[in-house]
């Protein structure tokens, strides 16, 4: 039984096969469409989500499977002081299958110590999200048509930005990766990440506050917002949440072919300008989202 907690769970060769088979749904919606016939999906979320619950949700639906499950810690027994490992233990009895979010670090993971069926980890706290992580690679896929020989910009939240490291980490296993991280001081890559990651499999990287330096070098530009909601002092939030504002203006230093993505939601760290211009792919990226999760629910109950 197999669950998917961190990109690495996946090799790059599974990753390449679930890319195939996005693809194929792409082109054959109809032949997925009853492929999980009498399956259900357990859509198990501790934490706010309209992309994710709802992106997992359409992929079941898409594969002729049911949903059932929560959108709230209110409305599960986690208020009555339910564990998650007990919660794992129960919905396994209704359920084929498990997306979870959650707000602690490594919940999903107990959760699939303690699950008979396959749990898939829709993002915990500051720490992973996977399958934004199978989103982005399917757009980078679709927009470059390669994975090596990239260079890649992550610019405004670094430190809380669980796509941001789940996104590192998958893009490190390529050749001719190039990363430059663009941040406040404050809202850096974690040292961690940079050691385990960067520096044990000897990828050059660049730490700078500038996008306008960095912006006629980068393949791909990856925005993130910075998260109100991982902060401890809001006078910290006010002062950083504007640091960088990607604007028209901004892009004419930029390749013609920038893929500029953003894992959403937007708050103001890209003008709405930017949206009709043919380089912005946030909006295709959540597109992708589902027909990643589609290819993602068929392996794991297939391997199940």
């Amino acid at each position: 039984m197999r669950s998917v907690i961190d990109i690495i769970d996946l090799t790059p060769e599974e990753i390449d096969d679930m890319i195939k088979t996005a693809c194929d749904i792409i082109d054959n919606p109809l032949k997925y469409s009853e492929m999980c016939k009498g399956k259900k999906l357990a859509t198990l979320f501790f934490e706010p989500s309209t992309r994710t619950r709802l992106s997992f949700e359409a992929a079941m639906y898409e594969l002729g499977g049911n949903v059932i499950g929560f959108s709230e810690a209110s409305s599960s027994s986690a208020t009555k002081g339910e564990s998650v490992a007990d919660t794992a233990k129960v919905i396994s009895c209704y359920a084929d299958i498990i997306a979870m979010r959650h707000p602690k670090e490594g919940a999903p993971y107990v959760a699939s110590k303690n699950a008979t069926i396959p749990v898939i980890n829709a993002g915990d706290g500051g720490h992973n999200h996977p399958t934004q992580t199978l989103a982005d690679l399917l757009t980078i896929y679709r927009e470059k048509g390669r994975f090596d020989n990239l260079t890649i910009g992550f610019c405004g939240d670094l430190k809380f930005g669980r796509t941001v490291h789940s996104l590192i980490n998958a893009m490190a296993r390529y050749t001719g990766i190039k990363f430059i991280l663009i941040s406040p001081e404050e809202l850096k890559l974690p040292s961690y990440v940079k050691k385990n990651v960067l520096m044990a499999n000897n990828i050059p990287y660049v730490q700078t506050t500038s996008l306008e330096e960095a912006m006629p070098e980068l393949d791909v530009l990856y925005m993130t917002r910075v998260q109100g909601e991982r902060f401890f002092n809001e006078e910290d939030y006010l002062r950083l949440r504007d640091s960088y504002i990607l604007d028209l203006q901004k892009l004419s230093t930029a390749k013609e072919d920038l893929c500029i993505m953003h894992p959403l939601p937007r708050v103001n760290e890209i003008s709405v300008a930017v949206d009709n211009d043919p380089r912005a792919c946030y909006f295709k990226q959540v597109l992708n989202g589902k027909y990643m999760r589609m290819a993602l629910i068929l392996k794991l109950l297939q391997e199940a």
